[in-house]
């Protein structure tokens, strides 16, 4: 469950502090990045896909953006992330 994953996740970053958790899940994790900058993380995610059915090719396309901003006095620099 999610509230299972965060705790293991608040247990193992003992003295960091956890700014959010983001669902991500369904996304290939070669296609998703972060990066800081402005004061903000920004998660962007994103997915194509390609399947032959009996009536011809159909394409999904997914797209997820997230933006969070920094507490104030956090160093961009010290802002690390995992997947």
């Amino acid at each position: 469950s999610i509230q299972r994953r965060l705790n293991r996740m608040l247990n193992s970053s003992q003295d960091h502090k956890l700014l959010a958790l983001v669902d991500v899940k369904d996304f290939d994790p070669q296609k998703i990045t972060v990066s800081v900058k402005g004061g903000k993380v920004k998660v962007l995610a994103e997915c194509e896909e390609e399947r032959t059915t009996t009536r011809g090719k159909e394409y999904n396309y997914r797209k997820f953006t997230k933006e969070i901003s920094l507490p104030p006095g956090v160093s961009e620099d010290k802002v690390t992330y995992s997947l």
